[in-house]
């Protein structure tokens, strides 16, 4: 996921796309533990785009803040 799609994105969709990706990265994490997981490169990628949701979320609310 890119910045600039983050970006775009609402509070609300913010959360539930943190959650989404939570959710997805439990589900690659069983995968990976029972030998079913294929594209290892996914969770390093789900991991990122979680931590970019997280860091938009806190500069708005430093943005917020500061108002």
């Amino acid at each position: 996921m890119k910045t600039k799609e983050i970006r775009e994105l609402t509070d609300a969709e913010l959360v539930t796309k943190v959650a989404d990706l939570q959710r997805e990265k439990l589900n690659l994490k069983i995968q990976s533990r029972t030998g079913q997981l294929e594209k290892t490169a996914r969770v390093r990628e789900i991991r990122r785009d979680i931590a970019r949701l997280y860091t938009e979320q806190t500069a708005r609310a430093a943005k917020a803040e500061v108002k």
